[in-house]
């Protein structure tokens, strides 16, 4: 069965990725697998019931992991893409400013030169 990933942040961008990636799995007939990293110690989000229920609407096939590890988000998002075999990473933008991507790095780069997949990668309205 194919697969589709997507990274989800309790954000505007997480909930753009999270509505493309829906999309993305019912064209594909895909299982869609929604990764919610966060770091060791951060609270669970308590918007993942809401994903749970909207997930459950959509009528796709998902798994949603919280992934509770000292490793970058992106990271998190290409091992599961790898374990998987995914066909398609979907992630969300949004604009940084030069001095923040220099500062803070970028984990769509990274998503987007090191995924095994083609990844989707789509901003926020």
């Amino acid at each position: 069965m194919a697969t589709v990933v997507v990274g989800y942040v309790p954000k505007p961008e997480g909930e753009a990725a999270l509505d493309a990636a829906i999309e993305e799995a019912k064209r594909r007939g895909a299982d869609l697998v929604v990764v919610n990293a966060h770091h060791a110690g951060a609270e669970s989000a308590p918007e993942l019931d809401a994903v749970r229920g909207k997930l459950t609407e959509s009528g796709v096939t998902f798994d949603l992991r919280e992934i509770v590890q000292g490793l970058d988000a992106s990271e998190d998002l290409i091992a599961v893409a790898s374990e998987t075999s995914a066909e398609l990473i979907v992630i969300g933008l949004r604009r940084r400013t030069p001095v923040g991507k220099l500062i803070l790095g970028s984990n769509a780069q990274r998503v987007l030169l090191d995924a095994p997949c083609p990844v989707l990668a789509v901003k926020a309205d």
